[in-house]
């Protein structure tokens, strides 16, 4: 890696951390207001597409507070760890799961990167992550990694923003990203306003230098097969999924 890499990827690193310590008091609920009612949604829908069994083990990757580990093992009794590298997120995650006693033994939650998870090989039945791939500097090798914790035949499943393509809804995303996302995040806090700002940057950033066709061969390179690809809202969301060492399929 070139020193303009490393001081790239030490930039980046250190801007998602930044961003994130402020955002977890609020972040479930804003996140749904600032999406439409979308946002948990999309995550519902990730969450069905794992179609995991009781009693198999998931890893979630870029946990945040924890919903989507929360809402894992209510729709299949699963256990999960969720992985984090924000300890403000894994902090607000570990109070969340103190007002739900059912969940209690079902669900750790660890500090770590996904560039460079702290398990075996296969350690998993199945892997979700969400909102991760434009905080990463190498999508490919991270993928690489996520899969190899995954064993022969699980689900890996993900969850991100997308850019609406038609008019005249692509249009209207670019207003609203660009302005209102800001101003709304605004009425929040200092912290919202900046994310606000930040999505605005990094959804268009990401998608130019990664299609969507392009990421299903990222994840076919990861070893992953059979990648299903279902835009959500217009295509403001993607939801993702896939079977580790399966075949393939193109993205509709």
């Amino acid at each position: 890696m070139s020193d303009l890499a490393a001081t790239d990827g030490s930039a980046r690193k250190r801007h998602a951390l930044e961003l994130f310590a402020g955002l977890p008091r609020h972040y479930e609920r804003v996140g749904a207001a600032l999406s439409f009612g979308q946002d948990p949604r999309w995550r519902r829908t990730m969450v069905a597409a794992v179609d995991a069994r009781p009693g198999e083990r998931v890893l979630d990757v870029a946990t945040g507070t924890g919903l989507v580990a929360r809402a894992l093992v209510r729709r299949y009794g699963c256990t999960v760890v969720g992985l984090d590298q924000s300890a403000e997120m894994l902090a607000r995650a570990r109070a969340q799961m103190t007002r739900d006693p059912a969940l209690e033994g079902r669900v750790t939650f660890v500090s770590g990167e996904a560039e460079r998870l702290p398990f075996a090989d296969g350690e998993f039945d199945h892997l979700t992550f969400t909102y991760l791939l434009r905080y990463v500097d190498d999508p490919g090798a991270t993928l690489r990694e996520l899969a190899r914790v995954v064993r022969p035949g699980g689900r890996v499943a993900s969850l991100e923003f997308g850019e609406p393509q038609s008019e005249p809804w692509h249009a209207l995303w670019t207003i609203y990203t660009r302005f209102g996302l800001p101003a709304l995040g605004r009425l929040v806090s200092s912290e919202w306003r900046e994310t606000g700002s930040f999505l605005a940057r990094s959804i268009p950033e990401f998608y130019a230098r990664y299609p969507l066709d392009q990421l299903v061969d990222l994840w076919s390179a990861a070893g992953i097969g059979l990648v299903r690809v279902q835009p959500m809202s217009l295509g403001a969301g993607v939801v993702m999924w896939g079977s580790r060492d399966g075949g393939r399929t193109k993205a509709p």
